[in-house]
């Protein structure tokens, strides 16, 4: 069992950023791979960013390519999404997610455990 909690949402001016923190309980989150999706309203959960275990192997959308980075200390139990030049598209709740296999995965039905979610609005 891995509980997740996200913090570090709120509202910013376009171009700004934001860091967003997912912190997990339990004892093997250096095993699962950690994935950050979104939703806004009116619209499906989308794949933003994926981890594997180690860090070593990461996995973008296209859409957040060259703004957004994905990042993990198993130490702290914690992965973070670092999110740069952000744009009113970027409005929604992020979801942090864990995935047992541990290499990571654009694919919700790979993770088994979810956040609650973090508000990001992003203003023109």
């Amino acid at each position: 069992q891995v509980r997740l909690v996200e913090s570090g949402g709120g509202l910013v001016q376009a171009g700004g950023s934001l860091r967003l923190s997912c912190a997990a309980s339990g004892r093997t989150f250096s095993s699962y791979a950690m994935g950050w999706f979104r939703q806004a309203p009116g619209k499906e959960r989308e794949f933003v960013a994926a981890i594997n275990w180690s860090g070593g192997r990461i996995y973008q959308a296209d859409s957040v390519k060259d703004r957004f980075t994905i990042s993990r200390d198993n130490a702290k139990n914690t992965v973070y999404l670092q999110m740069n030049s952000l744009k009113p598209e970027d409005t929604a709740v992020y979801y942090c997610a864990a995935e047992p296999w541990g290499t990571g995965s654009s694919m919700l039905n790979a993770y088994a455990y979810w956040g609650q979610g973090t508000q990001v609005t992003v203003s023109s």
